[in-house]
């Protein structure tokens, strides 16, 4: 479809909701984040102690776990309906946090640290209860499928909802008789569309991972140009995470995920689950008595499918994520393209949480035909081209089989975001919105401005290699941490009270009497 006609009928859309005389339509979207980080040593080498028990169980604390290995932590926020408050309790979680990590720190980068093959990636341990033995299975089996060294990347998360009474005028706007939840998971699925169509947008202007440290090169069998001692580079790249070094990985090129639709979407993952693979069933299920992995199938459960955003529904206990979605529809998105940010105590700033609340909006108004195949190659070969080569003078993207320079089609992003972000804006006199939208469009300007282009910069600068320098943010953030004013002590109680909970919680769930797992397995594979 020309691009003129899509943007006729976006700003037919963005007319038609500035003229329903809502102007806070947009405002009040449910906002969280997830953000993971490897504990490590003084010296930047991976932790290989047990999860801190003064935080908690990591199977049953719901806002301070583990991701991949037991030294890969996750902080969990609840939804907030403001960016600041968002940002606030990421910050009383992280202070909590390294109250009860003795010396060891929190790594500031996505990318990880000196690693020493897989061997020195713990597993993530959840105890003998049935969920816990699968939780920790379902790891061993990624280990056995990509190696644990990828799973030691870290990333943040970014789940989002529009507020409700966005619906019922969004509705009007479409010409909809239908306001109910099939409607509204259409409209996110055209948004998951238009995110694979422009979301190499958010590698260009977030991707702070250009480089990496020799380790984990050696340990992935790849290789790269060197940049300095101990440190190798794409000498262009934004996001060496979300490249196919990282997570855009090649074993999984052959996985095919609908975002047509719903029921699409539920069909593709649900055949993957249940397509035996000849490589996976070589490595064995349950060899000797003792499992390596769920199934032998192309995934082991819906999570293992590596991809830029995910559409989902809160699941309840025992619940798999594609039954959830079947069950309510869609309920929020979940962008995982973000790196942390070595430039952010935090891992993520309110610039970034206004720009991709914006873009999203963006993804949903426009104009959003089905993908067919090879859009969707060409869609994600565009992805990992930014990831790689981003920064790249003249840079040019394909869009709709024809080739388009990188900056262009950026700059008209970001144009067409403008209404937008004055809506979202509303009454406030700061302009927050439009402001970070101004932000966003310097890095267009002056690549020099890109947090990937700042880090090579400050590399440099201290002739430092990428371990050291990640390592010298690490313990700046954490001394920020530790010597901040006035901490909000009431907020820190209450983390304690969370963490004593769920050790309890986990105790009684050793406790219980429970079923044979592989029954429990089968079950819950059914």
């Amino acid at each position: 479809m020309p691009a003129s006609r899509i943007d006729r009928a976006f700003e037919r859309r963005l007319a038609a909701l500035v003229n329903a005389n809502a102007p806070t339509l947009l405002h009040g979207g449910r906002r969280g984040v997830e953000k993971e980080s490897l504990r490590v040593t003084p010296d930047g080498h991976i932790a290989t102690s047990l999860h801190p028990r003064a935080l908690g169980s990591a199977l049953t604390n719901e806002h301070i776990t583990t991701d991949y290995s037991e030294a890969l932590l996750e902080l969990v926020t609840p939804t907030f309906t403001t960016n600041w408050e968002l940002l606030q309790y990421l910050c009383d979680l992280h202070q909590f946090v390294y109250r009860h990590m003795g010396d060891e720190l929190l790594w500031a980068t996505s990318m990880p640290c000196v690693v020493d093959g897989d061997a020195s990636i713990p597993i993530a341990q959840y105890g003998p209860s049935n969920v816990g033995r699968l939780k920790t299975i379902y790891r061993e089996g990624l280990g056995l499928r990509y190696g644990r060294v990828m799973q030691a990347i870290s990333g943040v998360h970014f789940n989002y909802s529009f507020p409700q009474k966005l619906w019922e005028a969004w509705a009007a706007v479409r010409e909809s008789h239908d306001t109910g939840q099939d409607f509204v998971s259409a409209c996110y699925f055209d948004l998951l569309r238009n995110y694979r169509r422009h979301g190499w947008i958010v590698l260009y202007l977030f991707g702070v991972s250009p480089t990496v440290c020799k380790s984990f090169l050696r340990a992935r069998g790849e290789s790269l140009p060197e940049f300095g001692r101990g440190t190798a580079w794409e000498p262009n790249a934004t996001s060496l995470r979300m490249s196919d070094l990282g997570y855009r990985n090649r074993s999984q090129s052959g996985v095919e995920i609908s975002v047509n639709s719903l029921s699409e979407y539920v069909r593709d993952l649900s055949r993957a689950i249940g397509t035996p693979h000849p490589e996976y069933e070589r490595l064995g299920v349950k060899v000797d008595g003792h499992y390596r992995q769920l199934n032998a199938n192309l995934l082991q459960i819906e999570n293992e499918y590596y991809a830029f955003i995910r559409p989902k529904r809160v699941a309840r206990s025992g619940e798999r994520p594609t039954k959830a979605l079947l069950r309510g529809g869609v309920e929020y998105v979940e962008v995982r393209a973000l790196d942390v940010s070595a430039f952010d105590p935090v891992g993520v700033n309110q610039h970034k949480l206004r720009f991709l609340e914006a873009f999203l909006a963006l993804c949903l108004m426009r104009e959003s035909a089905p993908l067919d195949a090879a859009e969707h190659s060409a869609l994600d070969a565009n992805h990992v081209t930014v990831a790689r080569r981003g920064r790249e003078p003249g840079l040019v993207l394909q869009r709709e089989g024809r080739a388009l320079d990188m900056r262009a089609w950026g700059l008209e992003i970001l144009d067409q975001m403008q209404g937008i972000c004055e809506l979202l804006d509303g009454n406030d006199a700061q302009k927050p919105y439009s402001a970070s939208l101004a932000v966003q469009r310097a890095k267009f300007d002056d690549v020099a401005l890109t947090p990937s282009a700042r880090l090579i910069k400050e590399m440099r600068e201290t002739e430092e290699s990428f371990s050291e320098l990640a390592l010298r943010t690490s313990a700046v953030h954490k001394k920020y941490f530790l010597d901040l004013y006035a901490p909000n002590e009431a907020r820190l109680a209450q983390f304690a009270g969370e963490a004593a909970e769920s050790l309890r919680d986990a105790d009684a769930l050793e406790r219980a009497p429970r079923e044979d797992f592989d029954a429990y397995l089968a079950a819950y594979l059914a």
